[in-house]
């Protein structure tokens, strides 16, 4: 069977929100405001900016990536977490129960999150038609190879399948720098 071959994006250090966490950052009604569009349909990247804060240290001006979320979330890189003073689990979006807490704040407010900052676990979000064509299932797990001059096979890769998503890869910084990718690169997707 040919194997597939995927774009591979870089993930920024982001943050998710709820109505509530937002409006307690930035005010009461507030939106945000949509600066470009991201590779998942529906998902952007917006112009507001937050500073988290953990019991180490802070970073400012992170972006928030919307649509609204139905919890707050924190997704770091492993560097990240430790300028935070942060131990993040290693997790799924979304997957936030016992998850490390922190303190967003913004113009208007902060919010103190008890869990909800993670390092995401890598993953290929797959359309269903390329799933079937490569013979690919929600939740499977696979390794994805990229070439080049730090050629390297990131293994415990999360597929994940539905037809809301465009087929694409993404990696924290941490891991695009270990490979030596920048901007957008592709690998292969081994299964089994």
């Amino acid at each position: 069977m040919e194997q597939l071959s995927i774009i591979i994006e870089g993930s920024a250090r982001h943050v998710h929100v709820t109505r509530e966490d937002l409006e307690t950052l930035f005010g009461a009604g507030y939106r945000l405001h949509n600066k470009r569009e991201l590779s998942q349909p529906g998902e952007f990247l917006s112009e507001e900016k937050v500073r988290v804060e953990g019991p180490r240290g802070a970073i400012d001006r992170i972006s928030i990536l919307g649509p609204e979320r139905k919890a707050t979330q924190v997704e770091l890189s492993l560097t990240d977490a430790r300028v935070l003073g942060l131990t993040p689990p290693i997790r799924e979006s979304g997957q936030l129960a016992g998850s490390a807490g922190c303190r967003v704040v913004g113009p208007a407010g902060a919010v103190e999150l008890t869990e909800g900052a993670i390092i995401a676990k890598r993953h290929v979000h797959v359309t269903p038609e390329d799933a079937e064509a490569y013979g690919l299932k929600n939740r499977d797990i696979v390794s994805v190879r990229v070439e080049g001059e730090r050629a390297l096979t990131f293994g415990e890769v999360v597929v994940r399948v539905s037809p809301t998503f465009c087929t694409r890869m993404h990696l924290d910084f941490d891991e695009m720098n270990a490979a030596g990718l920048s901007g957008e690169t592709t690998g292969t997707v081994i299964v089994g």
